[in-house]
């Protein structure tokens, strides 16, 4: 009986050490390539290949679109692959867990107003990779959908939007969780990167830049998180919107100008933490409606018009330790009450003193002005910008307010701006 025990304990090691040494054990290597291969196109190869096969994608130019993949399958380009979908619909649909799909160029996918063909759907899968491919002219060009435990890394997604109707969006979440995506450029696309229903995600190391709309929408989404990416000259900036729990650190919000156009606009937001960014030459760096229970920490707010217009509807949040220099305008808000906490900014138009040389100025700063107030009353009023009659009427609202928050100050400012390593620069 002892005997019959360890051999079945050896056999059963045995067994997983062989699973463990030789993964692979039984996959094939089908090779796809224009002439002489088995395979002629990359269809072909996905219906012969058994689950658990690669699939090694040869140069050259491969027209197809509608290629469906419905099982575990690695599929790599060599470089020079090329798959043109001649803008007759979507190119690749995965519908299958454990799905790997790297090295290729995809372009030319329709446009169409019913639906939203992309280049590269995931629909309903899990643990798949999505990496190091070329997208150009794809309408959306990565999308998944009720997607779990996938990454989408280093993959160029550029696209020719003109208008927002006729333009989808380069990297595209729906009801997905548990998604990475990271190291990607996102260009000339509606929006660059769009999340709806997506929880417990990451949005690393990405560059979103020259979208027609947002650079990162966000709507619903919540335990989410986005660190270190470049957002730049977006049309309306970033915008985050109906979601708790999210953490925003060491990102650059730069150049995103126009009537409507924000650094990041923030909606609905709850208990979340905005530190260690950079707004630098926006229209509006920061702009809050509804925003609650929100830190906004160690930020840099440089050379924008407004750092920062927070709505009397947004409450207890708190401002702290942040660096607001040459600004236009450093705070605006629509309420002559104050329900945030501004404590310990460095503010470069701060004029008081420091006797006890403590580092911390001993007259509490007022950052709203009262020509902000008139501004916003009447945009048309922004030609007065550096006119004498509206810093005489600044300095008598700073004496004696009447129309901005008399409580809305900051009771420790700093004398000196904070130091900061801004050497991430993508």
């Amino acid at each position: 009986m002892y005997s019959l025990v360890t051999q079945a304990i050896k056999t059963c090691l045995l067994l997983h050490l062989m699973y463990w040494l030789c993964p692979a054990l039984g996959a094939a290597t089908l090779e796809v390539c224009p002439d002489g291969c088995a395979y002629s196109s990359i269809q072909q190869a996905v219906d012969a290949a058994a689950a658990g096969d690669s699939l090694l994608i040869k140069p050259g130019i491969y027209r197809e679109h509608l290629i469906l993949i419905d099982k575990p399958l690695s599929i790599l380009g060599q470089e020079g692959a090329v798959v043109d979908g001649q803008y007759q619909g979507e190119i690749f649909r995965i519908r299958a867990n454990d799905v790997s799909l790297s090295g290729l160029e995809i372009r030319h996918v329709g446009t169409s107003y019913t639906e939203d063909q992309a280049g590269i759907r995931v629909e309903k899968s899990k643990n798949c990779q999505i990496f190091n491919n070329k997208l150009s002219d794809t309408f959306f060009g990565i999308y998944l959908a009720h997607a779990s435990n996938c990454e989408i890394r280093n993959n160029q997604v550029i696209g020719k939007a003109e208008k927002e109707i006729s333009s989808g969006n380069a990297i595209h979440l729906w009801y997905c969780k548990e998604i990475t995506v990271k190291d990607n450029l996102a260009k000339h696309h509606r929006d660059g990167i769009y999340l709806e229903f997506v929880e417990n995600s990451h949005i690393l190391h990405n560059v979103s830049e020259d979208n027609l709309r947002y650079g990162l929408h966000f709507m619903f989404s919540d335990y989410d998180d986005y660190l270190h990416n470049t957002f730049r000259r977006n049309g309306a900036g970033v915008a985050v919107m109906f979601s708790r729990h999210i953490r925003m650190q060491h990102n650059r919000f730069e150049e995103n100008w126009g009537p409507s156009a924000y650094g990041l606009l923030l909606k609905e937001i709850y208990d979340s933490e905005i530190t260690s960014n950079v707004f630098r030459k926006n229209t509006v760096a920061i702009y809050a409606e509804s925003a609650t229970r929100i830190r906004i920490a160690q930020n840099d707010f440089l050379q924008n018009g407004w750092a920062m217009k927070m709505l009397g509807s947004s409450m207890d949040n708190t401002i702290t330790q942040n660096n607001f220099i040459s600004n236009s305008f450093d705070l605006a808000t629509d309420s002559r009450r104050n329900h945030n906490q501004y404590e310990a900014n460095y503010w470069s138009e701060y004029a008081g003193y420091d006797l006890d040389k403590d580092g911390t100025g001993d007259v509490p700063y007022r950052p709203v002005k009262l020509y902000a107030f008139i501004v916003g009353e009447s945009p048309a009023t922004i030609i007065l910008l550096r006119c004498l009659l509206m810093d005489l009427l600044n300095y008598a609202e700073k004496v004696m307010p009447v129309l901005t928050p008399q409580t809305l100050l900051d009771e420790r400012p700093r004398m000196k701006p904070y130091p900061r390593n801004q050497s991430f620069n993508p």
